[in-house]
């Protein structure tokens, strides 16, 4: 028989307004999830929400990471760039050094790095680009645990690099027979429903198989789901993930305690 996972973390993408654009409910969103992955101003989010949003997360006790991407304000992030590895470190270094400076003036700081849209699905398989993020994490703070697909590239090198791999699942993703996730365009790829999105979450913390977009059954581990702020109907599927969770016996906490604490 299986065993339930007895903790995981619940994270959302947030803070992925800018200047009059907004996108998501983020107030909302933050009274439910554990950890924000919080846009560095490359991909969106502009000063003041960065600042805003890490505001609100001190003050709801939810850990702040920084959400670092590709600079493509125009692609919201999701178009592959070829760069060279020493631009691309020094781009993800200013990008958490500016999160975090927002974050320490709310009383917090930044907690841990996950990559964006198609910067989180290149260093997948994207050796050079995965070591030179794993280059700029430990640049900034080898301490930093990290948040990537399971079996990915980048976790791999993370943790060879002496950095804290956290692997994570999508609560609302459809995932490839291969454990990666369908890509946007397809049909599928993004899942509505948040009654069938919280039994697939409940299946994981259970350690049954999740099934992909095929039907093959995926065993996949993990110890943060997401769900995305600008999925349909976040804030409800949020809540019902983590209402299904608790009724199981499963505790929703950030992993950068556990992480901290040992």
């Amino acid at each position: 028989m299986s065993r339930l996972i007895e903790t995981i973390d619940l994270n959302s993408d947030l803070g992925e307004g800018f200047g009059r654009w907004e996108l998501g409910d983020d107030e909302a969103l933050l009274a439910i999830v554990t950890s924000a992955n919080v846009a560095c101003g490359f991909h969106a989010g502009d000063p003041t929400i960065m600042r805003r949003t890490c505001e609100t997360a001190v003050a709801r006790g939810v850990e702040i990471g920084a959400q670092v991407g590709y600079r493509d304000l125009a692609g919201f992030g999701r178009r592959f760039i070829e760069v060279p590895p020493e631009d691309l470190a020094d781009e993800i270094i200013y990008q958490i050094g500016a999160l975090d400076a927002f974050a320490r003036l709310a009383g917090g700081r930044v907690g841990y790095v996950k990559p964006h849209g198609a910067l989180y699905n290149a260093i997948v398989h994207h050796e050079v680009q995965a070591a030179a993020v794993v280059a700029a994490v430990r640049a900034y703070d080898p301490g930093l645990p990290v948040l990537g697909l399971p079996g990915s590239a980048w976790l791999r090198i993370a943790e060879a690099a002496g950095l804290t791999p956290i692997a994570e699942f999508f609560a609302d993703r459809a995932y490839t027979p291969e454990g990666t996730l369908v890509p946007r365009g397809l049909p599928g790829a993004v899942l509505h429903d948040p009654e069938a999105v919280a039994r697939r979450c409940l299946r994981l913390v259970q350690g049954e198989p999740v099934e992909a977009v095929d039907g093959t059954p995926l065993r996949v581990r993990a110890a943060s789901i997401c769900v995305h702020g600008d999925s349909p109907n976040p804030v409800p599927m949020a809540r019902r993930v983590r209402e299904t969770l608790a009724e199981a016996g499963c505790r929703v906490a950030p992993f950068v305690s556990h992480v901290r604490n040992g």
